[in-house]
C-alpha cells in the first residue's frame, strides 16, 4: 500500500470521529442510526461477523469506500480471517460487476492497512 492510500484510509477513520459530533449535539436522527446499528448488527440467528461480511459486499456495491473501511474493520473484530474478507470482497464484485471492482481494490487496500489485527 501506498502513503497515499493509507492517508486515505486515515482519514476516512479521523472523518467519521468527527462525524459523531451529530451524535454528541443530541441530534435525534443520528442518535436513531447509531440505535439502529446496534440492533441490526447485535448477535443473533447470524453471527456479527457474518452481518458484517455482508455489509462489507454491499458496500463495494454502492461504491461506499467510508461503509468499506469501517465494515472489514468491524468483521476484523468480531473474529473474520482474511480469507472470510476476501470471499466478502468476491461477492461485492460480482453484484456490482466491473465498476465494484475499483471499490474493492480500495477494500484490499484496507484489509492490507488492517492486517496486523488479524
Amino acid at each position: 500500500m501506498n502513503s497515499e492510500d493509507q492517508k486515505k484510509i486515515e482519514k476516512i477513520i479521523n472523518d467519521r470521529k468527527k462525524a459523531h459530533r451529530f451524535y454528541d449535539h443530541h441530534s435525534t436522527v443520528y442518535q436513531s442510526f447509531v440505535n439502529m446499528e446496534k440492533v441490526t448488527f447485535a448477535e443473533g440467528s447470524l453471527a456479527k461477523k457474518y452481518k458484517e461480511l455482508v455489509a462489507l459486499g454491499i458496500s463495494i456495491r454502492i461504491n461506499c469506500e467510508s461503509c468499506v473501511e469501517w465494515h472489514i474493520k468491524q468483521a476484523i473484530d468480531s473474529g473474520a480471517t482474511e480469507e472470510e474478507i476476501i470471499e466478502a470482497i468476491g461477492v461485492g464484485i460480482e453484484m456490482g460487476g466491473g465498476p465494484a471492482t475499483v471499490t474493492a481494490r480500495f477494500a484490499m487496500y484496507v484489509l492490507e492497512f488492517y492486517s496486523e489485527a488479524i
